[in-house]
C-alpha cells in the first residue's frame, strides 16, 4: 500500500518537504482528484475480480487506499470523519445501453462481439497474459477477461469523499475509473499559500508489460503559490523503476537493509490499517447515507 510515498514526485519525498510552504500551525483544506485511463488500468478494475464488490470492497478500498495513506503520511494525521457519495454511471449493462450498445459479451476470449471493443482484453494476443491466466484457467476457473459492460457489476466507477482528520484538515477526494487521462492531482490550500502537485502517468494493463512501466511517470509538477509573492515552481528529481522511481527505494526498505530516508517513508502493519479504515469508512457512510466516525469502526 505504501508504494505511491516512495516515488521522487514528492508523495512523501520533494512535495511534502515543500508542504511547509505553504501551512504553519493549522491546516486548511486539501483536493486529490485520480484519474484512471479509461483504455487500460481503470478498465482493467472492471474486467477482474474486483468488478464485484464482495470481493474486493470496491476502489475506495483497493485503489484509493494508496492516495488515503499519501494523505495520512503528508498531513502527519488520521482520518477522524468520512462521509461518501459513489456510483456506477460508465461501466455495467445497463450505462452501455443508455449510450447505444447493442453487443456484450461475458468474456473477450472467442468473442466476435469483443473483435472490435476497444475495452476488451485480448488474452491470446499478450504471451505473459496468456500463459499467467487464460493457459491456467483450468486450475480455478478464474477468467480475466471479462466485459467492462456486464451484468454483474458491483463497484463503484464514479466516488467522492470528505474526510475530517484529526488535525482539523478537511480533504475533498475524487476519483473517476473512466477518463481518458491517468494520474492524480493534488491541492494544499494552507495559511500561507497553495501547493499544486500534478502527476501524469503511463497507463498500463496489470501482467500485460514490463513491470517498470506501471505507474511509470509521463510529467510531473509541484508549484508553489505564496501569499502575496510569484508562484514558483519545484524541481521534481527523476528516479528509475516502477512508479516513477518509488518500487526500488520501497523493496530495499523490505528486502534489504534501509539507507537513511529523511521523510520517514518506510510504513508499519498500524499505517496500513489507517489508510483503509478511510476506504472502509467511505463504504459505510455510502451505505447508510450518514458520516462515519473511524474510531466506532475499530481501536488502533
Amino acid at each position: 500500500m505504501a508504494k505511491i510515498k516512495y516515488t521522487l514526485v514528492g508523495t512523501g519525498g520533494r512535495a511534502g518537504f515543500f508542504y511547509g510552504e505553504v501551512v504553519t500551525v493549522f491546516k486548511d483544506t486539501s483536493e486529490l482528484v485520480a484519474f484512471c485511463d479509461v483504455n487500460q488500468h481503470g478498465a482493467d478494475y472492471f474486467r477482474r475480480w474486483h468488478q464485484d464488490k464482495r470481493n474486493s470492497g470496491g476502489l475506495l478500498v483497493h485503489k484509493s487506499t494508496h492516495h488515503f495513506d499519501l494523505m495520512n503520511f503528508w498531513l502527519g494525521s488520521k482520518p477522524e470523519t468520512v462521509y461518501a457519495m459513489g456510483d456506477l454511471k460508465f461501466y455495467g449493462r445497463e450505462n452501455a445501453e443508455q449510450r447505444g450498445v447493442t453487443e456484450f459479451y461475458q468474456r473477450a476470449y472467442g468473442s466476435k462481439a469483443a473483435e472490435n471493443d476497444p475495452f476488451a482484453l485480448h488474452l491470446d494476443r499478450n504471451e505473459h497474459l496468456k500463459s499467467m491466466y487464460l493457459d491456467a484457467e483450468h486450475e480455478d476457473g478464474y477468467v480475466r477477461d471479462q466485459g467492462v459492460f456486464g451484468d454483474n457489476i458491483s463497484i463503484e466507477d464514479t466516488l467522492s469523499v470528505m474526510v475530517k482528520y484529526q488535525n482539523k484538515t478537511v480533504m475533498n477526494y475524487s476519483l473517476n475509473a473512466y477518463m481518458p487521462w491517468e494520474g492524480f492531482i493534488i491541492v494544499f490550500n494552507g495559511t500561507k499559500g497553495r501547493m499544486e502537485v500534478g502527476v501524469s502517468e503511463q497507463s498500463y494493463v496489470n501482467s500485460g508489460d514490463s513491470k517498470a512501466d506501471e505507474g511509470a511517470l509521463k510529467e510531473k509538477t509541484i508549484t508553489i503559490y505564496p501569499h502575496f509573492a510569484a508562484p514558483y515552481e519545484v524541481e521534481v528529481e527523476e528516479g528509475q523503476g516502477g512508479h516513477g522511481g518509488g518500487d526500488p527505494v520501497m523493496l530495499r526498505d523490505i528486502f534489504d537493509k534501509p539507507a537513511e530516508d529523511r521523510f520517514h517513508r518506510a510504513a508499519s502493519h498500524i499505517n496500513g490499517a489507517w489508510s483503509i479504515l478511510t476506504g472502509i469508512a467511505a463504504n459505510r457512510s455510502m451505505r447508510t447515507g450518514q458520516p462515519v466516525k473511524v474510531e466506532q469502526l475499530v481501536r488502533l
